[in-house]
């Protein structure tokens, strides 16, 4: 004798339908094409923050090595000379850098020339940027340039 379970027969599925998982899906890729970009604008702003305050940083060294020794560090490498004595600097006081030189935030070295091209009686220092590419508009540096920077 084959009886069935009243209670069974009277429950209903408790499984969501395709429909309702479809629907799910197109409001969570809504979602993300909305929200997606608005965060990845913000993480290379931050970027740029980062390489700016950097270049700050590197200003501040510099500036204390030039008071220590009477000129500022000479040649492209000069950077490394914040953290590494120079034969010629008789009065270093360094480091003036708590760690080695960093790479800026896109992974590339910092352009350091002294004397500087844009600052003739100081430094250039900059970072070429998201782009990579030296000389446009998205460069973060130690001049005014204010008028190309974003």
């Amino acid at each position: 004798m084959n009886v069935s379970n009243p209670a069974r027969r009277h429950r209903p599925n408790a499984a969501f339908t395709l429909v309702e998982l479809l629907l799910v899906l197109v409001i969570l890729g809504i979602l993300a094409a909305v929200v997606v970009p608005k965060f990845s604008g913000r993480t290379e702003q931050a970027r740029i923050t980062a390489a700016q305050s950097q270049i700050a940083t590197f200003g501040t060294a510099l500036d204390a090595f030039e008071i220590d020794n009477g000129y500022y560090p000479k040649g492209k490498e000069g950077l490394n000379d914040l953290v590494q004595q120079p034969r010629d600097a008789q009065n270093w006081k360094g480091p003036y850098l708590k760690s080695d030189i960093p790479l800026d935030p896109w992974q590339r070295p910092y352009l350091y020339e002294c004397p500087g091209r844009r600052n003739s009686s100081g430094y250039d220092l900059s970072s070429i940027g998201p782009d990579g590419r030296e000389g446009t508009e998205d460069d973060i540096t130690n001049w005014q340039n204010s008028a190309t920077r974003r």
